[in-house]
């Protein structure tokens, strides 16, 4: 997928034959990565918390989220992009296409008071640009085996029976059988005796704006030989992130590009931390960034042939929020 490969990826691959401990974030097309030894982190402006490092104190004094105010645009505006994604599904070059938007949101707090306040299983302010807190974990290589969990589906947890609606809902299960079927292929170019673990889980995210039911899967491999210690070869061959692209992913790429009308970025790229064994990593989405002054959030969701304008719409404004309770 990637055509001109970053040099990053060959320190990558060095400092993990090496088993030195780095981080590293690589944007949506892999034409920017930030690469640290933890050495270099301490004056990075890199803020992280993973589930087995993080790199900062909390303050003595918790900021508190007053103003959270998003501006969506128009549902006729949204509809423009959406249109053209559907004309090609309907075209049959693609099957799952991954819909994003950006949103101006105005806040009291800055990106590092949210980094502080946010509650996620993934966390990264990087400078005075960005922040993100994701519940998506893209791929873990623990002991020579890979593990993804494709996250894919979501729906307002105030539904009544909304979990059971989730798992039975037509079109999200269309959505998360393509996304669990393409990383299952993904994983194979890294991978031998691929196997899905675990089907449809329903995880709870909490939020101050609403809470959300999202439907996960696992799928596990192990490591081809020629893959073993190279992490950088690992995410070379892995990216585009499926679950945020979609199916069949050059094709799809081509869609997405055409219809969001904005770059992405950093936005549904990943970004890992390798401990000199053992690598995790996520995908960079639930994500707030700072442009010429003025805070953007960036959200979308998988379209289908099956999906209906408002759903979409409605599900790309649920994802607007700071995960603070």
């Amino acid at each position: 997928m990637i055509t001109g490969f970053h040099p990053a990826f060959d320190r990558m691959d060095a400092l993990s034959r090496e088993k030195i401990p780095f981080f590293f974030m690589i944007d949506f097309l892999s034409e920017n990565i930030v690469l640290s030894t933890v050495e270099e982190l301490s004056n990075s402006g890199i803020l992280i918390d993973f589930p087995h490092f993080k790199n900062y104190e909390l303050p003595d004094i918790s900021p508190e989220l007053t103003e959270f105010t998003a501006f969506p645009e128009s549902q006729e505006s949204y509809k423009k992009g959406f249109d053209h994604v559907q004309r090609n599904l309907k075209l049959g070059n693609s099957y799952l296409t991954n819909y994003t938007r950006k949103t101006e949101i105005k806040t009291n707090l800055t990106l590092k008071e949210i980094f502080f306040i946010s509650k996620a299983k993934y966390k990264v302010l990087y400078q005075d640009q960005l922040v993100f807190f994701s519940p998506e974990t893209f791929v873990e290589v623990r002991n020579g085996k890979i593990f993804t969990h494709p996250m894919k589906g979501t729906i307002d947890a105030e539904i009544e029976n909304a979990a059971e609606i989730l798992k039975n809902n037509v079109k999200e299960k269309a959505e998360h059988y393509t996304v669990v079927d393409l990383l299952r292929n993904d994983l194979s170019m890294v991978a031998d005796e691929v196997k899905v673990e675990e089907f449809q889980r329903i995880d709870f995210i909490r939020t101050r704006q609403k809470n959300l039911y999202a439907m996960s899967s696992e799928i596990s491999g192990i490591l081809k030989p020629e893959f073993l210690g190279k992490t950088g070869s690992i995410m070379k061959s892995l990216l585009p992130a499926g679950s945020v692209l979609g199916a069949p992913k050059p094709k799809t790429l081509e869609i997405v590009l055409e219809s969001e009308g904005y770059k992405r970025g950093w936005y549904t790229g990943v970004c890992g931390w390798f401990d000199g064994e053992n690598m995790d990593s996520c995908v960079m989405i639930r994500f707030i960034e700072k442009e010429n002054g003025i805070l953007y959030f960036k959200s979308g969701g998988g379209i289908t042939h099956l999906s209906n304008l408002e759903d979409e719409y409605q599900e790309m404004k649920n994802k607007i929020y700071v995960p603070v309770h």
